[in-house]
């Protein structure tokens, strides 16, 4: 004897569909949740690579602008160091090595920086250097050309 009444069968045999997937969730969250867990590690360090080698970028740029600016500037090593490290962020400035180059045309600005990732994949390397480098043309000097006034 069923504890149905037989007015009702379509809700007595959803009730009776339901009972057999209880807890069938939980069961799917426990093996898809160290995936997704895994997936947002991966994530995580994917954006922390790619936002470093985006500053290291500006940093290198920023030198080399600086750098670029007049041939006096061109041979100023500190002062291209310093406009590098004015575009770091939140990086460290002890790890941040800022190196400059200069020949009669143009000024090359190299900056690198040591990267780890938050966790130890499998064939993934753990530690990596991050190194960028821009080249630029200096700007010469503009002479004192007869006829133009030069500001006092």
């Amino acid at each position: 004897m069923s504890s149905c009444p037989a007015t009702s069968t379509r809700a007595c045999t959803a009730r009776v569909k339901s009972g057999v997937r209880k807890g069938a969730a939980a069961v799917e969250l426990a093996v898809l949740l160290p995936l997704l867990c895994f997936l947002f590690v991966i994530t995580v360090d994917f954006a922390r690579v790619i936002y470093f080698t985006v500053t290291i970028t500006n940093c290198a740029r920023n030198g080399a602008v600086y750098g670029s600016s007049t041939p006096i500037a061109a041979n100023d090593t500190s002062g291209i160091q310093t406009q590098a490290q004015m575009d770091a962020g939140n990086l460290d400035l002890t790890q941040l090595n800022v190196s400059s180059s200069t020949d009669s045309s143009s000024v090359t600005v190299t900056v690198t920086y040591p990267f780890s990732t938050i966790t130890n994949y499998p064939g993934v390397p753990s530690n990596l250097t991050i190194s960028r480098t821009v080249q630029m043309r200096v700007s010469p000097m503009t002479p004192n050309l007869p006829g133009t006034v030069t500001p006092n």
